[in-house]
């Protein structure tokens, strides 16, 4: 299995016999790893969205097609995106849902957070925040998506084991470091963490020391934007 940062909250999982881009955000991303364009989104299967805000759909339907991948999420938001661009096949399902991406599964979870989509107006309904279990290979990858550390956690631990955990952990918007590192040691098992939605704005933290000051005896990976690690 391989994980390779896109920066914010973007993610490419090379896992089983997918390819999956995780919130790609590329237009307007301060941390895309723009030298390395071609190589991060080379063989993507498809795409996951966990939430309607700009740093993670911007720019979705010209990547989409460009990739000629489909597009899944929450079923507001793929209807609107659908209704919005041409040419990107679209597929939405709920929390508990899962679908089956050749040799993987998705299972869409609960995530603390709001969703929504900007327009002329008034920000626009954007359906439920999610996250992800995400699991082939004998194993299971949680990605938080944007959420604070919830108790729903405890249960996904128990039906789903995950080892890894991509956590977002920038605070101001989502879970900080601290309290990613509390989910990391106290609702789950986790091996390895990585923590991602962080350093890209001076809101958040710029730093994943405290949480690897917080998770002796777990391996804490934060790559550069770009830089593929074995997980």
């Amino acid at each position: 299995m391989k994980y390779t940062w896109l920066g914010h909250a973007g993610v490419r999982l090379d896992i089983g016999d997918q390819v999956l881009l995780i919130d790609p955000w590329e237009q307007g991303n301060p941390m895309f790893p723009a030298e390395n364009r071609a190589a991060v989104f080379a063989g993507a299967t498809a795409i996951l969205i966990t939430h309607g805000h700009f740093d993670h759909i911007a720019g979705l339907g010209d990547l989409a097609r460009e990739l000629d991948v489909p597009v899944y999420g929450m079923v507001e938001l793929m209807g609107w995106l659908g209704a919005q661009e041409q040419g990107v096949s679209f597929t939405g399902f709920n929390k508990g849902g899962t679908i089956r991406l050749g040799d993987v599964a998705v299972t869409m979870v609960h995530a603390v957070h709001s969703s929504s989509v900007g327009g002329d107006g008034p920000p626009i309904y954007a359906g439920e925040p999610a996250g992800y279990m995400i699991e082939g290979e004998g194993r299971a990858v949680y990605v938080s998506g944007d959420t604070d550390v919830m108790a729903d956690m405890k249960i996904w631990a128990d039906i789903h084991a995950p080892d890894l955990g991509i956590l977002c952990a920038g605070g101001h918007y989502t879970m900080g470091m601290s309290r990613a590192a509390y989910a990391a040691s106290r609702l789950f098992s986790f091996k390895t963490v990585i923590p991602y939605h962080y350093k890209t704005f001076p809101a958040l933290e710029q730093s994943a020391e405290p949480m690897k000051a917080a998770l002796p005896g777990v391996r804490v990976l934060d790559p550069d934007p770009g830089v593929t690690i074995e997980v």
